[in-house]
């Protein structure tokens, strides 16, 4: 049975306007904005007629070198992933002790929580930055007959039995009460919690904090302050992704974001009138939505069930209905987005053709996020100590990496999109 969205029959010439390509002159505009924002940038963003947008460099550059250090616009930790790595949920550096750290997951672990994935996703050394995304390039395996006891995280053979700790020690571990040999020197900024009360949400700093909530937290927060239509059904939109697909939630932001900007701007534009706003904001209420939602207008392409690739465990036979259960999937989720944060003035929003392209944007131009994490760190620099630095300091460090296992060096993991994601593929010689 065909999905039918109200909302796209009732509000078909606004989302016509939100989905048609802007011109080239404005996708040029914002570009050399866009990269201009961007500190040290040496690219510049040309069209062609025949090959579309691609990525140019303005001077010559030797290889290795650094030529963008590119902000994310949308990102999110898988949630399974929270359970192992404590992270800003702005910028996803790592927050909190090193004894935190280590004790959330021995914590956990000892409930049968954790997302661990061993050797599943590569060296977690293998980051290009602290927030980018997951470099490609092979990292150098560090072994040798006298580390750890071959526990390097993706050590090959077979695993070691983790060693239980008592509670007592894993609570005093992240309580605070126990240090950790040379912990003092990776440091991570202190755990800050979501303003509006969510116990979700946590912060490296203020920053990040105000910058969360600005973006797109306020209407996705579920704790006493949030702006959110509805805490109860953003709750069931939050299970409903963490159960079917995590992309939802990015879907989520960008709408949020989306709504955020336009009032930011209605604000600003209506303070300069004193009288008869309403009709003002008949002539200008899709213009503000328009540029609100620019950032998303030079991103998208396709619908989400129609991009989406087959995976190898359908039948080509059955495709038609893989991709109706797709699109079924994705209205699931709009109906309950909409019950949460929905905002009358920005309805083209919540359409079912705006959404699938939201997310086909994401499913075309996703990037994966790593964030190296310092317990790897650590125990490496336990390692490479001089003796008998070494053997002191192992004699306090070894038995929380032996409870942890093989398993523990796992990175921050997520998805995330970035403005010039759609060109990450297109970089071109000048």
């Amino acid at each position: 049975m065909e999905v039918v969205c109200p909302i796209d029959e009732k509000r078909g010439p606004e989302i016509s306007a939100l989905l048609r390509p802007p011109p080239p002159r404005e996708i040029q505009d914002y570009f050399d904005r866009l990269l201009a924002s961007r500190e040290g940038c040496r690219l510049k963003v040309k069209q062609d007629g025949e090959f579309g947008k691609g990525v140019y460099a303005d001077v010559d550059f030797k290889e290795g070198e650094l030529l963008l250090r590119d902000q994310m616009l949308f990102g999110c930790q898988h949630p399974s992933n929270k359970i192992d790595c404590l992270v800003c949920s702005f910028c996803f550096r790592f927050i909190g002790t090193l004894e935190l750290q280590i004790g959330r997951r021995l914590f956990f672990q000892d409930f049968g929580l954790s997302s661990s994935h061993g050797c599943d996703t590569g060296s977690c050394s293998d980051v290009s930055n602290d927030h980018g995304a997951s470099d490609s390039s092979d990292g150098d395996d560090i072994m040798d007959e006298e580390s750890y006891d071959d526990s390097r995280g993706c050590a090959s053979g077979s695993k070691r039995a983790k060693v239980p700790l008592p509670k007592e020690i894993v609570e005093s571990l992240m309580n605070g009460e126990i240090v950790l040999p040379f912990s003092d020197k990776f440091s991570s900024p202190p755990v800050i919690p979501c303003s509006g009360g969510c116990q979700e949400a946590y912060y490296c700093s203020k920053v990040c904090a105000d910058a969360d909530w600005n973006s797109f937290h306020s209407l996705l927060c579920t704790g006493e302050k949030s702006e959110a239509f509805s805490t109860k059904a953003l709750l069931q939109f939050t299970q409903h992704a963490n159960e079917t697909n995590d992309i939802f939630i990015l879907a989520a932001k960008a709408i949020a974001y989306t709504i955020l900007r336009y009032r930011k701007s209605k604000a600003i534009f209506l303070s300069s009138y004193t009288k008869d706003t309403a009709h003002v904001m008949d002539n200008f209420h899709m213009p503000l939505l328009l540029e609100a939602w620019k950032p998303i207008s030079v991103g998208h392409e396709r619908r989400w069930w129609e991009c989406i690739v087959l995976p190898e465990d359908v039948d080509p036979s059955d495709e038609a209905v893989f991709r109706m259960e797709i699109k079924e999937l994705a209205f699931k989720s709009l109906q309950l987005l909409k019950a949460a944060i929905f905002d009358k003035e920005c309805e083209p929003l919540f359409s079912l053709d705006i959404y699938g392209h939201i997310i086909g944007m994401f499913e075309l131009n996703n990037l994966d996020l790593v964030v190296a994490s310092p317990v790897e760190d650590y125990f490496l620099y336990i390692d490479d100590l001089p003796s008998p630095e070494k053997e002191e300091a192992k004699k306090v460090s070894q038995p929380y990496l032996d409870a942890l296992g093989d398993e523990y060096a796992v990175c921050c993991e997520g998805t995330a999109f970035f403005p010039l994601a759609e060109l990450h593929e297109s970089f071109l010689p000048s």
